[in-house]
């Protein structure tokens, strides 16, 4: 027996495109919790060497480790709930590790496999997108 009201249409079922979004989304949302983890292990000093610990970072390292050991674990929540602003987050993340890593490599060291993971990540992301909405599309 259904539990659903008479005349009420049931809801289609996700299309193969939906369910690979959620997918991705999860699957970034489990790395960012990973990175927002190894950014306050620096902080915390943890992690071996002489100004891995915020007291003994050099100041621009202090702003992005304290930003980015906030940011990256509110992504992760917003993009497990699949909350649109967990996309923005995420997206300022990447955009702030990029031109960390792509801008100043001088001074932030040159992890260009995180920069193209991030641009990996958003191109899939809206190549996904633009499938969903051409299948949501009304056909005129």
């Amino acid at each position: 027996m259904s539990r659903q009201p008479a005349g009420v249409p049931l809801a289609a079922p996700p299309t193969l495109a939906e369910t690979l979004q959620v997918w991705l989304s999860r699957i970034v949302a489990a790395y960012c919790l990973l990175f927002g983890v190894l950014y306050w292990i620096r902080l915390v000093g943890l992690h071996d060497g002489l100004t891995w610990r915020f007291d003994t970072m050099p100041v621009y390292w202090q702003a992005v480790s304290a930003s980015l050991a906030v940011f990256f674990p509110f992504a992760a929540i917003g993009l497990w709930m699949l909350a649109s602003w967990g996309g923005v987050v995420w997206a300022i993340c990447a955009i702030t590790e990029t031109v960390m890593f792509v801008g100043f490599p001088e001074l932030f060291g040159n992890r260009i496999t995180a920069v193209w993971a991030h641009l990996l990540v958003a191109i899939i992301y809206i190549a996904l997108r633009l499938v969903i909405y051409f299948q949501t599309k009304p056909k005129t």
